[in-house]
């Protein structure tokens, strides 16, 4: 209940700040970006759109992968009116597709440029049943499998960059509290609705994708500890938009709900505060292997701790994305 109660207020959490704090805001303290180079997924639309433009404004040159070029270019367009001397390149990324996974990491590979932060925003909630063209279901393939390649396909760059500018990688994952919402094992029930052998639930295989991430998070994390990496991987539960609300009736009791359900939901702005805290901020320095929500570290579900499991995913993932 307390808790609730911080959250509905606002109030600040050990890192100073909390649920109502907005990108603009957990970022005035680095104020300077203009060493960092970002990849961010996702970046067209809603939580994505606002992470870029936010470290656009602190300097960041940004990398834009996306499947609607047209969506990216005016992305950009938005950002650069707003933000004249910003540096962004757009690229064309299927995450659903691991050739096209691999055709964008040598793109940008070919660039030559470094890599300091890594932002695997992206997300896809798929009503229906659908398959990947790898084989795989498609919110699986996209919100885990896709950017577990991607992030495996561009570690080396980030590492080679921290090591040659002396400065931190970050990698922030983008999950999901809905990662709670399923505690089972994710290769098992994956191999369930890929092969259509139970009924497709939307809402359950997103919330194992977002187990997934909360998983990989917590296994790169030990990986990079292995290699000595001056590069750090955290996760986020950005929290829920607030959106438009369809209203079947009229009444002053749906009015009170929808008011009452209005305070649990965030502004794009205050969702988008936690991917920049977690991927710039000084406060992060060092820090590994955890999960944030409203900008301070959290507990993730007891699933999403389980390290047993965080290995046995890695090891199911590679097989899964090796190159034939």
């Amino acid at each position: 209940m307390l808790e609730t109660v911080r959250y509905l207020i606002g109030s600040a959490g050990p890192s100073g700040y909390g649920s109502k704090s907005t990108a603009e805001e957990v970022t005035e303290a680095c104020a300077d970006l203009r060493s960092i180079t970002a990849i961010i997924t996702g970046a067209t639309s809603g939580i994505g759109a606002e992470t870029a433009r936010v470290l656009a404004k602190r300097g960041a040159r940004l990398i834009l992968p996306a499947r609607n070029l047209k969506a990216a270019e005016e992305t950009k367009a938005r950002i650069t009116s707003e933000f004249p001397t910003a540096e962004i390149i757009v690229l064309p990324l299927d995450l659903s597709s691991f050739s096209s996974v691999r055709s964008f990491a040598s793109r940008f590979l070919s660039l030559r440029l470094p890599l300091n932060l890594l932002i695997n925003n992206a997300g896809k909630f798929s009503y229906e049943r659908a398959i990947s063209e790898d084989g795989i279901e498609m919110t699986f393939a996209t919100n885990y499998l896709g950017h577990f390649l991607l992030t495996k396909l561009l570690l080396n760059k980030m590492v080679e960059t921290a090591r040659e500018t002396c400065i931190q990688g970050r990698i922030v994952n983008v999950s999901s509290s809905i990662h709670g919402w399923f505690s089972g094992d994710c290769i098992h029930y994956l191999h369930l609705i890929t092969n259509n052998k139970i009924a497709f639930d939307a809402t359950r295989a997103y919330a194992v994708s977002k187990l997934a991430n909360v998983l990989h998070t917590r296994e790169l994390a030990e990986r990079l500890k292995d290699m000595e990496a001056n590069v750090v991987a955290n996760c986020v539960h950005p929290g829920i938009v607030r959106t438009r609300l369809t209203r079947d009736r009229e009444g002053f009791l749906t009015d009170m709900v929808f008011f009452l359900a209005s305070k649990l939901l965030k502004t794009i702005p205050q969702a988008a505060a936690t991917t920049c805290y977690v991927a710039v901020h000084p406060k992060v320095e060092g820090v590994t292997g955890k999960y944030f929500a409203d900008c301070n570290e959290a507990a993730a579900s007891k699933a999403g701790c389980n390290t047993a499991e965080a290995a046995r995913l890695w090891r199911a993932s590679e097989e899964m994305t090796v190159d034939q």
